[in-house]
């Protein structure tokens, strides 16, 4: 029996990986994902078009991908619990969500330039006004100005929540989280509250490029602040049953990068959008 055991070990050893990279089990969900991306866009188009079915296409797209991405998230936790991921691969982990935090400024770099557009170079054919007649917008030193201060105030929070994990103070971070997810919501109100208020003063999607662009580039910045406040839910309730460590915590450093990369596209988005190309007045006569 005892030369059988070691024969065994032997042959485990034979067979252990010689590489600190963690090979992936097989797994559904990036086909799901797929599919559910694809349900969503198409359901998408399909509800812009005045589709009968477009809209349940679009929300059956949405739930797919909601669980998609629950499902996929569990299974990483539950690598990185196992020990598979080493510090080879956190560090992979880590450069991965640096690099899509960079598509995402190319991605608001899209609508910064539109809007520099739209402000500097104002077709020439014809009349034309920056803003349109009849719109105002949206007073810079009200909500903009207050959500500014709440977004400034969630960074320091979350910040705080970084040091406390490495501090292995979970109670501290679970605190801290919560005080960052609130602060979240509380910005999403009152975007909404600001939405709802412009909308019935006449500054809507279709005013003009300034319209637009404002709607676009300030509405894909509150997906991105619902979306990480989503993400500092999940490091919030990590925080509270104890499982952030000080020694490697990539999930929460994740989740910190991307709720900072909020910040500072807010702050561009107040100085240049709500500032800058709110107080921005000219008209042209065209060539008509």
């Amino acid at each position: 029996m005892a030369t059988s055991a070691t024969a065994g070990t032997a042959h485990g050893h034979a067979h252990a990986a010689k590489h600190p990279y963690h090979l992936v089990d097989p797994s559904p969900w990036p086909l799901v994902g797929s599919a559910g991306a694809l349900l969503l866009t198409a359901g998408a188009v399909m509800w812009m078009h005045g589709s009968a079915g477009g809209k349940w296409v679009t929300l059956a797209g949405f739930a797919t991908v909601i669980f998609t991405m629950f499902m996929w998230w569990r299974d990483v936790l539950a690598e990185s619990y196992s020990g598979a991921h080493t510090d080879v691969v956190a560090r992979g982990l880590r450069m991965g969500m640096l690099l899509f935090i960079t598509s995402e400024v190319f991605f608001f770099f899209a609508f910064f330039w539109a809007f520099f557009w739209g402000a500097l170079v104002p077709p020439e054919l014809e009349a034309v006004s920056w803003p349109p007649q009849g719109v105002e917008p949206v007073p810079t030193w009200g909500i903009p100005f207050l959500n500014t201060l709440i977004l400034l105030t969630s960074g320091t929070t979350v910040t705080w929540a970084h040091h406390a994990i490495k501090q292995n103070d979970q109670k501290t971070a679970f605190k801290a989280l919560l005080l960052t997810v609130l602060l979240g919501l509380t910005f999403t109100g009152f975007q909404v509250y600001e939405y709802i208020h412009a909308y019935h003063e006449g500054f809507t999607l279709q005013s003009g490029m300034f319209g637009s662009t404002f709607y676009m580039a300030t509405g894909f910045h509150g997906l991105h602040v619902q979306i990480g406040t989503v993400f500092l839910i999940v490091m919030m309730m990590r925080a509270w049953y104890g499982t952030l460590k000080p020694e490697k915590h990539v999930g929460f450093e994740a989740a910190a990068w991307y709720w900072h990369f909020v910040d500072v596209v807010w702050l561009f988005l107040f100085v240049w959008v709500y500032w800058w190309g709110g107080s921005l007045r000219w008209s042209t006569t065209g060539l008509g």
